[in-house]
Order: structure tokens, then sequence, then C-alpha cells
């Protein structure tokens, strides 16, 4: 039955259509890019996500961090797409493609089959073999990535002001980031604003002006892939706001309690309740069934013009290709994708009219680099013949990013909430949602001092003691589970 409605729907591209059957598999800059660019291309078009939005991940570490409501960075693919007749969206997830069959499968059981397929399914999170640190170190990826984010952070805070133990408030206190790639860095910056100026004035018990905010990174700088002296000018910056930022220092382990570093031959252990990580990503799964060779990061070695060797109908883009031009790698940013889309867009509508199958070699233009460290500050670098820092370099950093936001309304809305935490050093969207993961403690009934939150304080007992058993005419304390 789903395989008949597939078809009625979407049409099978192995009976014969009249159109060619073009299926793009993510709805990203890349797949969604190239979905524009063949809208007046004589072929059916279907988009397939598993997500009904498109997401501008650049600024999901503003939601992260409470500055950006979800609904500001992400839009409905249908929405975006509405007047695209010859496309129709999918909400499904892809689990394989057999190439030789020229089908897709989905987790439902369903089939699709393609004239020419694009593949633009992105990347995650990877922990270098240590899948289990993700419980308590977090990545960015998705709205429900940031938006946890943003619970852990903001329930840190709230910890802290009902801890009456020094040692443990301190450690609800310290968030420590791994990775000082640009998303590292973005997420260290907002988290020192957050402590110094968002909250400094809504806690009784605690100065949220003490958090420390450390980032750590195995490489000897920050950005490294920013030309050296922006990276050192990125590093002041943030030592200007507060950030710790260590260097050369290599993760071992993460746990519930904190983090286990190694620097220079020997260990040490921070304790840091608040653990995030922007370390490092891993290509698609996906992308192992397309039968192409692969490198270290399981992405996908094209050709130049970002087909699969051999293989003139089915096109990689995006986070999940792996291919260097003149000898540099294109990176894993969105402008490569958006451009990547657009080529392979070219490269199809050529087939489709008539002009051959040979296709021309992708080439990436790097319009610059930019990452935003704080209020009025930032590092750019324009294609090495630039280099902006401070204001100027977040003034660009603004606009650009303000440009490629999809829609007038997010526009508006991003530039609304941009302003208004620049004027008032406040954060719009503070809000805690999902099921409260709240910290051990010790239990009500033990706190005798005056400044020790009331009985009722919403959080669990310290699962190593006891808990008070309350009187019959006491209500219990009101505990929530994680």
């Amino acid at each position: 039955m789903r395989q008949e409605i597939l078809v009625a729907c979407y049409g099978d591209a192995m009976a014969g259509p009249a159109q060619k059957h073009v299926v793009i598999i993510g709805g990203g800059f890349g797949g969604l890019w190239a979905a524009r660019a063949l809208k007046r291309a004589r072929c059916r078009i279907t988009l397939i996500d598993r997500r009904n939005h498109h997401l501008f991940q650049p600024l999901l570490y503003q939601v992260a961090t409470a500055t950006l409501d979800p609904s500001d960075i992400a839009a409905p693919i249908r929405s975006i797409t509405r007047k695209q007749y010859n496309l129709a969206v999918l909400l499904a997830e892809v689990t394989s493609v057999d190439v030789a069959a020229k089908k897709v499968s989905l987790s439902d059981g369903g089939e699709l089959a393609y004239d020419y397929l694009i593949v633009a399914t992105g990347a995650t999170h990877s922990y270098f073999g240590k899948d289990h640190w993700a419980r308590h170190a977090p990545g960015l990826k998705s709205l429900e990535d940031a938006l946890d984010m943003r619970r852990r952070v903001l329930l840190a805070y709230e910890a802290a002001e009902a801890e009456p133990d020094p040692e443990r408030r301190r450690a609800w206190l310290t968030f420590a980031i791994i990775g000082a790639g640009p998303t590292g860095v973005e997420l260290a910056g907002a988290l020192a604003e957050i402590s110094r100026y968002s909250l400094r004035h809504d806690f009784r018990r605690i100065d949220p002006g003490e958090a420390r905010v450390i980032l750590i990174e195995g490489q000897p700088r920050v950005l490294p892939v920013f030309p050296e002296a922006q990276s050192e000018k990125a590093r002041r910056q943030l030592e200007k706001i507060g950030v710790e930022v260590r260097t050369k220092v290599m993760v071992t382990d993460i746990d519930a309690d904190g983090v286990t570093l190694a620097e220079a031959g020997r260990e040490e252990r921070l304790a840091a309740r608040t653990v995030l990580w922007a370390a490092g990503v891993a290509a698609s799964p996906l992308g192992k069934t397309l039968g192409a060779p692969l490198d270290r990061a399981g992405r996908v070695k094209v050709d130049p013009g970002l087909n699969l060797p051999g293989r003139e109908d089915v096109f990689v883009i995006g986070d999940l290709v792996s291919l260097s031009v003149d000898g540099t790698p294109v990176p894993g940013v969105s402008p490569a994708a958006m451009q990547a889309g657009t080529h392979v867009a070219l490269s199809i509508r050529r087939a489709l009219d008539g002009r051959g199958d040979a296709l021309h070699k992708f080439r990436y233009w790097n319009k610059g680099t930019f990452a935003t460290i704080g209020r009025g500050a930032a590092v750019g670098d324009l294609m090495g013949r630039m280099q902006l820092s401070g204001f100027p370099a977040w003034l660009a950093w603004l606009g650009i990013h303000l440009f490629f936001l999809v829609g007038f309304r997010a526009r508006l809305f991003v530039l609304f909430s941009w302003a208004y935490s620049y004027l008032s050093h406040r954060r719009g969207v503070r809000l805690i949602t999902g099921q409260p993961l709240l910290p051990e403690r010790r239990p009500a009934a033990t706190q005798t001092s005056a400044t020790q939150p009331p009985a009722s304080s919403p959080l669990a007992p310290d699962p190593d003691r006891p808990a008070a058993t309350p009187a019959p005419d006491q209500a219990a304390p009101r505990q929530i589970q994680s």
C-alpha cells in the first residue's frame, strides 16, 4: 500500500514517464539550492527530508544560547517551495540507495525510483569512537540539539542557585566547550555574555558573573582554519570577555561530573556539570550505501563534477562530499553546499536539454569565512586578501547571515532580536522547555541554613544520602526525575 501511494503521488521513474525524475535527498543548503536551480527544468523533482523544515545551521548556537527562537532560523520546506510546481516534498527517511537499480529505500519500507539523484544528507556529530560521551556532551546539529543545549545551560544556573555546597555550586557554574572551531568559539563567547550581562540581576544567591567558561582545543590555536593572526585576535577577544582559552589540551574522558584532560603528559580533572561538544563531525551514514570510496571521515569521494565515479546520474554535495579543488579541500560550510547544489542542477539541466552528459569541473568560490565572538566582536578572512576583526567584522557577519536567511519574516525577526540583545544586553528566549534534567542535591530535610532554598525546591535528592520521610501532615518535597 505504501509503495502504491508513493507511485501515485510522486510517480515511478522506471515506468517511462514523459519527464525525467530527479530525487533530492536532504533539504539543507545544498539540496534546497539544487531544487531552486531546477525550477524551470523539464523534469519532476521529489525532495525528501526526515524533517519538514530547512534549517539555517550557522545560527543554531544563538538558539542554544537563548538569543533566537527556533522559528527564526527554520522554515517549512513546503512553504519555501510552494510556488515550484515541478517539485513535491516527501517527509521520510532514506535508509539506503541502490545505484544499480536507481532506487532509494525508505525507513517505512517504501521505495522511490529516480533518473537523477542528488544526495545532500550532511553530517552528524563525531566523538572519535567515544560515542558514550554524547550523553554528557551534546553537539549542535539540529533544533532538538539547540533546545537541549539551551535547557542544560539555563538549568545549570538554576541548580547553582539552589545548591548550598560551594564546591558543587562552582561545578554547576563551570561550562566547558570542547573544540575551538567557529561553533566552539561562538558558543564560548555567547555563554560568557550570558553570565556577565544577560543573567546579571536575575539571581539572589549566586553571581552569574562568576561563571567559568572554558574553551578547550587540542590544536595549538583557536579557529585553526583561519590565518594565524586572526586566530590570535580571536583568542584575545575571547579572553577579554572572560573566556578561559586552553589549547594543546586533549580530552580523555567525559562524564556527568566533568572532563578529564591531558596536557603535556599530565592528567587533570575539571569539574564541570555542563559540557558542550563542538570538536568533530562525521558524514551521514547514507554515504556508505552508495558503493563509492570514502575518506577517513566517511565522506564520499567524487569526480570533479561532484558525481559518483563512473556514474553521471548520481551526485553528492554538501558535508557528505570529499573533493579537493586545485589542491584545496572543499570545506563543509554552507556557501560550498549552495554552490555545489547550483552546480549539479546545471549539470542535470545540460543533460535534460540534450547538451550531452559531459560534466564540467566544480570550482568552489571562497567568499570568506567569519566567526563571531560576542557583542561587537568577530573575525573574518576574505579569501586571504582582506582580514577583519572587531566591530567591522561583526557588522559584516551580521549582514552576511541576514542575507542568506530564507524569507523576509526570518530576516525581520532576527534583526529585531539582535537589536534587542545589543541594546539591552538581554536574551529574549530564556525558556527552559522539555523534560527538566534537574540536578542532584541534598534533600530539603537536611537544610538548616536560612540561605538554603525551601523544601519545595523542585530538585531531585542526592542519591548518596537517604531522603527524609515527611511527617503525616507535611507534603513531601516535589521531585522531578530526569
